[in-house]
């Protein structure tokens, strides 16, 4: 049985103003136990380098949903043979507010600079604090594969990593659950509009039937009230260019938006806009994880891309273009 340990620690947001300048970040990976002394009165362990170096995925998080709420996924990812990482920015939202962001440079969103840059401002920084955690003498010591990036992001999480993930040579595949990239029309944008995801690698889109939240955010992007509001879907179909089946959309059928999340905290974020989920909260993750550990394997660790079509049809659906 693989023993998970984490190392936490803490990058600085270059231009974010203070206090909100420090994401504090925490590293999953699949750990050697000795039983020697210093694991005995510091509890730090070293990687095992037996599966090492193990590519990194980095966990994009939704807004004001903190990285605790990850955890399960991240230690799910680092048995499955990944060094996981999450984090949490305080930093600015929108309109002056302040909260966890996953980073979103809303300059590099708007119509006339949308591509000049990734839109999200945390992903350079934590790679490269990821960078001097691998080189330095420590538990993490050449454990990292930083050439075999993932980015995966939930929510708002996964609008930036599908906005991001080609200004970063590293990322050999982004995957997102309840997340799109249809722009909304504050920033500009005609009403509609489905903006082309910024990757060359390639992608998973994860859904739940059941996702509440944006059945009601239609109005943010100029929807039509008397159309369906599916822009996952449209996301597949309009922002990605063909590649060959590695693109895949899978839909989670009766889990929501949250399904991703354990546990959510009812006093944050916008979980009362979710629909109720119609399975059960473990079936929903660990279908989920399954299908994200599959997709990751196959583009980092050289595994079998059929093992997506072994998920009980009754439960996912996937597509692939």
């Amino acid at each position: 049985m693989t023993t998970i340990r984490s190392l936490w620690s803490a990058a600085t947001i270059p231009g974010a103003p203070e206090p909100f300048a420090t994401a504090h970040l925490k590293v999953y990976y699949p750990a050697l136990v000795t039983g020697s002394d210093t694991e005995q009165l510091s509890g730090v362990f070293q990687a095992d380098p037996a599966g090492g170096p193990y590519p990194v995925v980095l966990v994009l998080s939704g807004v004001n949903v903190g990285q605790d709420a990850y955890r399960w996924l991240a230690t799910e990812l680092a048995a499955q043979g990944f060094a996981a990482v999450t984090y949490d920015w305080v930093g600015p939202l929108f309109a002056g507010q302040v909260g966890i962001t996953p980073g979103v440079d809303l300059a590099l969103a708007r119509p006339g600079t949308y591509g000049d840059g990734p839109t999200c401002q945390a992903i350079a920084p934590l790679l490269e604090r990821l960078a001097a955690l691998n080189a330095a003498e420590g538990p993490l010591h050449g454990a990292l594969d930083l050439d075999r990036v993932a980015l995966f992001g939930h929510s708002a999480g996964g609008t930036v990593a599908l906005q991001s993930g080609r200004f970063f040579p590293q990322v050999r595949a982004v995957a997102t659950y309840g997340a799109h990239t249809m722009v909304s029309t504050m920033l500009g944008w005609p009403a509609g509009t489905i903006a082309e995801a910024l990757v060359e690698s390639p992608v998973m889109l994860l859904a739940g039937t059941e996702d509440g939240v944006i059945a009601a955010s239609s109005d943010r992007y100029g929807a039509a009230a008397d159309k369906p509001h599916d822009p996952v879907s449209r996301t597949f179909d309009e922002a990605l260019k063909d590649r060959d089946g590695a693109h895949v959309l899978a839909t989670v059928h009766g889990a929501n938006h949250f399904s991703v999340v354990e546990p959510a905290d009812p006093t944050s974020a916008r979980s009362f806009l979710d629909r109720p989920s119609t399975v059960g909260g473990a079936t929903a993750r660990g279908a989920i994880a399954g299908l994200l550990a599959a997709f990751l394997r196959t583009h980092l660790r050289d595994g079998d891309p059929a093992a997506l079509d072994t998920f009980p049809q009754d439960l996912v659906s996937v597509r692939r273009r």
